[in-house]
């Protein structure tokens, strides 16, 4: 760990020492009613609406465990002075204590379609987004952990083709066409282990909204998806925290009040894989490794000493400087390093060179809340977001030194207006300004080559969105509008944003979205080796010639029943992204050296049917079919020819069991091989010739998964769990990927990548 994340580890330690005290003390006062109903939702299994202007300054004593829930609404109501309505034993409406009609916001009961959707903790909105909650979060197969990159791919329309995090394909879309936001800052980087696991703790995570269309005008970029992770962002005077384990890290976080006005939010984690050798870190490092560097030193060289760990960093300091006013600090250090030693003997003498990979991110943010009335307020934040590859390789035979680096630089200061007129008329709009800058630099020393290429781009943005909705919440209209200009090139984009959702024959909701998008950043691969082989894809910004700004153009149609929690979901859709590159789709045939624009249209359709029984079990099966096709005007004669994620089927069923404080889960996930192309029986002349591109497929993919925690009272403060998973219980072998090389002697050598074999993990939480 370098000297920033020692420092960062320190601060860390540091304050979860010094709280305990201050914990003991909150317990016995009042508590904020905010976190009162929070407790209270986990131990009724309920769920409250309310407004936050509504409870906010209010505190009440938390009520006794022994208290039926009427008797708690009772007790709540008598010493808060406000109104506590039980609908359908699950939902709590909280409200002001006035008889006229339209003088309160039930606001969060009427948004939303679906609680509790496949598992708890995820819910379906009516402006078609998904809600996740990483707190609430209850089991899903192969998870003991609240990963939310991972837990976003049990979404209908959602997959990895290569099971990592760091290559999440959306609707047809590349990984780089995602949208990741941690706190309102854009993050370029979203893996550890090089993409099998989140880079984002998810203790210290409170709100995850993923958005597949119809997104918010206030999102730029993300052309396929927006992936938005919050913090909490209000001060409760609660103290939490928690300390937890596996096979592949350990971690701690803490949410520490200081003052009545002051609050520190911290967490820390770091692999374990530098001490200790597991066999969840054998497959993890089996899988990512396989095609690298490090495992493809030929016979006269031997590649040893290698050192792997991964940790990530976070902190928000909030503030509450009045009644009015808020300030929050943002911090957030993710890293991943590896090196290892090629050893070789020349002219009878040993030598040995440390060739080495680095990836991190680094964020820093400030954001000022101002409210000026009840309905309207104002949120101006600035960031700089930093990210860094770096690798260095040696080549002992050939006295070859490869030094690599990537490097982002992006700054934004934008500010947003939220008019609150009613709970049935919001306004919302803004202004962006971002300056983002990318760098990449190849050296090397034998031949002597240097490059280094540096691209900035300035844009503007302007927004305004309308959301309108029809008393009972039947209707629900969101209008909006984005206006982009980029200074460099002169170019003026307008993206229109659509979200229409209408309930039928009272258990039925049709739902419409639509959205134009744009997006200047981009990964490409120049070559398959590098940076070690490991991280093959780099950044890149548009230049407005041979890598164009993309754009995108989407339209969904959905239709939800619900009811008995019983769900059927049908969406169908259909999006077009022009401007694409060869060098941005990971091409390994015909096309893996040249550089061509051009685009790809996917239309698809998502089935879901979930069936709850008494939030005791929850299954699941949902189907996906799409058909995915680029065309590239120069290239296979100007024809249309299958995607490289081009999935044409995929299932998933599921099943998820809650008996007292034990979850079990259980989940099957087949789809159909991705695109490959064959080569030609016969290779000329140092050459490999193709078939048509993508016309074959590989096998197909099958994996099922499991999972069980098991929580459980330590005192009457704290809690512990204990899980375990196993992922890939049959140990399929998987093929993800082939590719084709030739050898010294001109031979075709056919290459696969396998997926995940079968891969335990274990862990224990302790919660305070």
């Amino acid at each position: 760990m370098n000297k920033k994340g020692l420092i960062s580890l320190f601060i860390l330690l540091f304050f979860l020492n010094v709280t305990f005290l201050k914990a003991q003390t909150i317990q016995e006062e009042k508590q904020p009613l905010a976190s009162v109903l929070s407790t209270l939702e986990k131990r009724y299994d309920i769920s409250f609406s309310y407004a936050d202007k509504t409870v906010k300054d209010k505190k009440v004593f938390l009520p006794n465990k022994n208290l039926s829930l009427k008797d708690v609404l009772s007790l709540l109501k008598k010493e808060t002075k406000l109104d506590f309505e039980l609908l359908d034993n699950r939902f709590v409406a909280i409200k002001l204590q006035k008889k006229k009609r339209n003088t309160f916001r039930v606001q969060n009961l009427e948004e939303i379609i679906i609680t509790n959707f496949l598992t708890t903790g995820i819910t379906k909105l009516n402006d078609g987004s998904i809600a996740i909650k990483p707190e609430r979060f209850g089991i899903l197969p192969g998870l003991i952990e609240p990963d939310v990159l991972q837990t976003i791919q049990a979404l209908p329309g959602v997959l990895s083709t290569d099971e990592t995090v760091s290559n999440i394909n959306v609707r047809g879309g590349t990984h780089d066409q995602n949208l990741l936001l941690w706190d309102g800052i854009k993050m370029y980087q979203s893996g550890h282990f090089f993409g099998l696991i989140s880079a984002f703790n998810p203790y210290i995570t409170q709100n995850v909204n993923v958005y597949k269309n119809g997104t918010s005008a206030k999102y730029g970029d993300g052309i396929s998806s927006v992936i938005d992770m919050r913090l909490p962002n209000e001060i409760d005077n609660q103290f939490k925290a928690g300390l937890g384990f596996n096979l592949i890290n350990t971690d701690g976080y803490a949410k520490i009040p200081l003052s009545e006005n002051t609050e520190l939010q911290i967490s820390s984690r770091r692999s374990v894989t530098d001490l200790i050798k597991t066999s969840t870190y054998d497959q993890y490092f089996k899988r990512v490794f396989q095609d690298s560097d490090f495992n493809s030193t030929n016979g006269n060289s031997i590649s040893q000493n290698e050192s792997f760990y991964f940790y990530d960093i976070t902190a928000k300091f909030l503030y509450d400087i009045s009644k009015k006013d808020k300030l929050r600090f943002h911090f957030l250090n993710v890293n991943n390093s590896f090196n290892y030693d090629e050893q070789s003997t020349i002219n009878d003498r040993p030598e040995a060179l440390n060739s080495k990979l680095t990836q991190q991110n680094l964020a820093l943010g400030a954001t000022y809340i101002r409210d000026w009335t009840e309905n309207l307020s104002t949120t101006a934040q600035i960031y700089a977001s930093n990210y860094d590859l770096d690798a260095t390789n040696f080549d002992i035979l050939n006295n070859q030194r490869l030094i690599q680096e990537n490097e982002v630089y992006d700054g934004a200061a934008k500010i947003d207006i939220n008019y609150n007129h009613n709970y049935q008329l919001k306004v919302n709009g803004g202004y962006q300004f971002t300056e983002v800058g990318i760098s990449n630099l190849e050296d090397v020393n034998n031949p002597s080559f240097r490059s280094y290429i540096k691209e900035v781009i300035r844009s503007h943005a302007l927004y305004t969105e309308t959301e309108l909705l029809s008393y009972g919440a039947k209707t629900k209209l969101i209008l909006g509008a984005r206006l982009n200009y980029i200074n460099k090139f002169d170019m003026l984009f307008a993206e229109p944003r659509l979200s229409f959702s209408q309930r039928f024959l009272n258990n039925f909701r049709f739902e419409f979205l639509g959205e134009f998008k744009s997006q200047t950043t981009s990964q490409i691969i120049d070559l398959q080796n590098d940076f070690l082989g490991i991280e093959k894809r780099r950044w890149v910004l548009s230049n407005n010639q041979n890598v164009p700004v993309l754009k995108s153009k989407q339209a969904s149609v959905g239709v939800h029943y619900n009811k008995n929690k019983l769900l059927i979901s049908a969406e169908t859709y259909i999006k077009k992204v022009e401007g694409i590159t060869t060098r941005s789709q990971g091409f390994q045939n015909q096309f893996q050296f040249t550089n061509s624009i051009g685009s790809y249209e996917i239309k698809g359709i998502d089935v879901l049917l979930n069936k709850q029984f008494d939030d005791v079990a929850s299954t699941w099966i949902s189907y996906s079919y799409s058909k995915n096709n680029y065309l590239f005007p120069e290239l296979n004669n100007g024809e249309k020819f299958p995607n490289n994620v081009d999935i044409r089927h995929a299932i998933s069923f599921a099943g998820t069991y809650t008996l007292n404080q034990l979850k079990l889960a259980l989940g099957l996930n087949w789809n159909s091989g991705k695109p490959t192309t064959f080569p030609e029986d016969n290779s000329n002349s140092g050459n490999i010739t193709y078939q048509m591109p993508n016309a074959e497929n590989l096998d197909d993919y099958l994996r099922a998964d499991c999972s069980a925690t098991y929580s459980f009272d330590i005192s009457r403060t704290s809690r512990a769990t204990v899980g375990a998973s196993v992922w890939n219980i049959l140990n399929k072998k998987n093929i993800i990927n082939t590719y084709y090389t030739l050898d010294d002697e001109n031979m075709i050598n056919k290459v696969e990548n396998e997926s995940l074999g079968f891969t335990p993990n274990i862990s224990f939480r302790l919660h305070f």
